[in-house]
């Protein structure tokens, strides 16, 4: 197909075929690649500036992701749950104190998913950097949502500055969070420059709370259509982690994040995708292929069987899923449980949606109780 930069790639849709780009070596997700197939104008040139380790291949990309997934196990988040479940009291506390109808999406998602994100890298609320770091994120950083080089450049800035100034004060006062951590293992140690840690913290705050604000309206916007299913959640709780399983798969929020450029000719059955090539593996796609997932566009608790790949494939699935699931579960399951009165306040076919940057979701999801 024709991107909107004018470039043309293929697309790949299938389930099977999907996993075999995501592993396959010949694939490579170096965004410098001449016929990379950014989405936008301008994502390219900035990539190629800042080299976020999202756009990276081995060895470069196994450095950052090493050093991240250590920080990532499920052991570690499991240490976070006392946090997020705080947080999301918090903000709705915060609903209930202001009264309906609120939007869901700016008033509950952003905020749990925003904070989640600041605490986990060693922000806390009550932190002067807070703000800020909140305040410069948005949907054009790493050219996500930006039509121009400029304006993506301007939004990467705005964090960097932010993000470097965080680093250079907890650097004469270390503590036991994210950021403490990577500044004694990794930057005084030589193994990330400078620029390279502020790049990766920048990244790793963005993708973290695009996709899970996202991922959050969309899944209680999804439940809001199918009060039946929000019944079977409140029968039994013990439900919730099959549940967010099975809205990560129909959702699919970062449904083209996955960009790649084919490094060598490959050929997929009657097809050859030639050396050079632009790729893009649909992640929503091939979460509802019907040859793997019986009615694919049904929400089903109780399926079973094949692994989904809304956290894409290969070496490059999300680091940070094990809090992602663990925020879902938390923010979703005390919702509805706080809230057991919560139904929509506007049409849900009125929702509009967008699909800037990272992640896909609503603009706007008005509640009342």
């Amino acid at each position: 197909m024709t991107l909107p930069t004018g470039r043309q790639a293929w697309i790949v849709t299938g389930y099977q075929e999907v996993r075999a780009v995501l592993a396959d070596p010949r694939v490579s997700a170096d965004i410098r690649h001449p016929n990379f197939p950014a989405l936008v104008d301008g994502e390219q040139e900035v990539g190629a500036r800042t080299r976020p380790f999202i756009r990276m291949d081995p060895p470069e990309h196994t450095r950052f992701r090493r050093m991240l997934l250590a920080e990532m196990t499920v052991r570690k988040a499991r240490r976070m749950r006392r946090d997020i479940q705080r947080i999301v009291d918090e903000r709705i506390d915060e609903l209930l104190a202001g009264g309906p109808p609120v939007d869901l999406v700016t008033h509950f998602a952003h905020t749990v998913s925003s904070t989640v994100m600041c605490e986990l890298i060693g922000v806390r609320r009550t932190d002067p950097w807070f703000r800020r770091l909140t305040g410069t994120l948005g949907s054009q950083v790493f050219g996500g949502g930006a039509s121009t080089a400029e304006g993506a450049a301007e939004g990467i800035g705005a964090l960097s500055t932010v993000v470097d100034g965080i680093i250079a004060e907890r650097e004469t006062d270390l503590g036991d969070d994210l950021l403490s951590r990577l500044i004694a293992e990794r930057l005084r140690t030589g193994e990330v420059s400078r620029e390279e840690l502020i790049t990766t913290i920048a990244i790793l705050v963005v993708a973290g709370w695009e996709t899970t604000t996202n991922q959050i309206a969309l899944s209680v916007l999804a439940l809001l259509e199918n009060p039946d299913l929000i019944a079977e959640l409140r029968a039994d709780h013990t439900r919730f982690p099959a549940a967010v399983e099975e809205l990560l798969r129909v959702l699919s929020v970062g449904d083209s994040i996955a960009l790649r450029t084919a490094t060598e000719d490959i050929r997929f059955g009657d097809h050859v995708i030639r050396k050079g090539d632009g790729v893009i593996p649909l992640l929503a796609s091939a979460n509802h292929d019907e040859s793997v997932f019986e009615a694919p566009e049904k929400i089903d608790f109780e399926r079973k069987g094949k692994q989904h790949v809304a956290f894409s494939y290969g070496i490059h699935q999300c680091v940070g899923q094990n809090i992602a699931r663990l925020e879902l579960v938390t923010a979703i399951s005390t919702l509805l449980d706080r809230i057991p009165t919560l139904r929509a306040a506007a049409p849900l076919h009125a929702v509009r949606f967008r699909h800037e940057g990272i992640a896909f979701g609503p603009e706007q999801v008005l509640v009342t109780w």
